[in-house]
């Protein structure tokens, strides 16, 4: 009995496109892989003050695509429902990714840029309802209100996780030796053009 060819691993979805079991794979292997960051690093991963490493894989959406849009998303959605602080969390967080994940997405050809602009919403959506479970973080010599000094500790967490540490992870993931042999093995890498 032959292997099974690329075409019989295939489904047909709504709209006669293919969905595609490499995409699906690549969707739940990042949704494990950033539930577990988070998890297994909760004391940094929650809190006024937060260090969301696993952050650091929603620029990968700049190199593989929607399957890594999706993957950060329910990984979130996973993460924050397993260390549950309240709906909003478990809501807003995921949206938050979502959003952060498609801006890479859709800015891939300006990956800086992107990391960049797309750390902003985790910022202003996530520190937009923090404060109501965590009193926020004081800024010496500023009197800000709550929710404003929540989002800005979250909107710089962010910045270090997706515009420092992912944008780093993007490049060289992105280096020819690596992302060749990902390739050769029929990982879709999504393209510039």
């Amino acid at each position: 009995m032959e292997p099974p060819t690329r075409s019989a691993i295939q489904t047909p979805v709504q709209g006669g496109e293919k969905l595609d079991i490499k995409d699906v794979s690549l969707t739940a292997t990042f949704a494990s892989l950033y539930a577990i960051l988070v998890v297994v690093l909760a004391p940094i991963s929650f809190g006024p003050v937060q260090l969301r490493v696993a952050d650091c894989l929603i620029p990968l959406a700049a190199l593989f695509g929607w399957p890594i849009v999706a993957g950060v998303t329910i990984g979130c959605f996973l993460g924050n429902a397993y260390y549950w602080i309240g709906v909003y969390d478990v809501v807003f967080g995921p949206i938050a990714n979502l959003t952060a994940a498609s801006v890479i997405f859709l800015l891939r050809k300006r990956r800086l840029l992107g990391c960049v602009v797309g750390a902003l919403p985790i910022g202003f959506i996530v520190g937009g309802y923090l404060w109501l479970f965590f009193p926020p973080p004081d800024f010496p010599g500023l009197s800000l209100p709550p929710w404003i000094a929540m989002i800005v500790s979250i909107t710089v967490s962010s910045l270090i996780a997706v515009a420092v540490i992912g944008y780093s992870l993007l490049n060289v993931l992105s280096r020819p030796n690596i992302i060749e042999p990902l390739k050769a093995r029929g990982l879709r890498v999504v393209t510039e053009n």
